[in-house]
Parts: structure tokens; sequence; C-alpha cells
């Protein structure tokens, strides 16, 4: 496996725990709100569960990024 599969996978691992222990840790949170996405709005969601997948999706998405970055250009490695 190579060195850029050894980080993605090390990546979307680590950001799937923290995402099981943020959906476990969250259950009874009773500050909620509605998120409003062009005409569409979501059902009430805690306001610790926006923030925490904000971060979690940032994080794949950046990893995966730099990755295909230091991919197409060698002289990054």
């Amino acid at each position: 496996m190579g060195r850029i599969s050894k980080i993605a996978v090390f990546t979307i691992f680590s950001n799937t725990m923290l995402f099981l222990f943020v959906v476990l840790t969250i259950q009874n949170s009773k500050i909620t709100k509605k998120i409003d996405f062009l005409n569409f709005q979501t059902v009430p969601l805690p306001i610790s569960f926006i923030i925490s997948s904000s971060f979690i999706i940032g994080s794949i998405s950046g990893s995966l990024l730099a990755s295909q970055i230091k991919k197409s250009n060698p002289k990054l490695h």
C-alpha cells in the first residue's frame, strides 16, 4: 500500500471514529438549530453535531485534496 493510500485510510478511519464518538455523546443535547440551504431546511439538529460534522467533512476533504496534490506533483514529496 502506498504512502498516500495509508494516509487516506488513516484519515477516513480516524474521522469515522470521531463521528461515532460525537453521535454517542450528543444524544441528550437540548440546544438545536435548523440549517437553511437554498430553499431547503433540515430537521432541528444539535449545534455540537453541526460543528463537529463540519469539522470532520473539512478534515476528510482537506486530507484527500492534499494527497491528490502530492500525487500530481512529485516535487512536493
